[in-house]
């Protein structure tokens, strides 16, 4: 096996070995932010109640950004002020991978302090605080 070759199946083992998943692999961390999913965020801004921790969480951005609605724990970011790119974040929340079961679970039927990892082609989010 040539040197690069080794090289590389070595760092493919490193990732495995740090529980780097598939869906961030080669996607490009841009950064983080912390947010309290708060009862503000479990409705949408014309009052109805969501249903899912995908919409729960792009309400907390709308929240931030268009609403000004904000949490004592909530940090701001710089990839979801428009509603477009919520809508993205909504779509990349859905994504296997995304969210654990347990992490919806929480979002949908609690308040807690969650933190979203951005990549460049995904979204990771998971549980500070419940």
């Amino acid at each position: 096996m040539n040197k690069a070759k080794s090289l590389t199946v070595a760092g493919l083992l490193l990732a495995s070995f740090l529980g780097v998943g598939s869906a961030q692999a080669g996607d490009d961390m841009l950064g983080s932010y912390v947010a309290r999913i708060s009862d503000r965020d479990h409705h949408a801004s014309d009052g109805y109640e969501l249903s899912s921790a995908a919409q729960m969480v792009r309400q907390d951005r709308a929240n931030w950004h268009k609403f000004h609605r904000r949490d004592a724990d909530d940090q701001g970011d710089d990839w979801f002020g428009s509603n477009e790119d919520r809508a993205y974040l909504e779509r990349m929340l859905k994504r296997g991978g995304a969210m654990s079961s347990s992490t919806r679970r929480a979002i949908v039927n609690g308040e807690p302090l969650i933190q979203v990892d951005v990549y460049s082609e995904s979204v990771h989010v998971s549980i500070l605080e419940d």
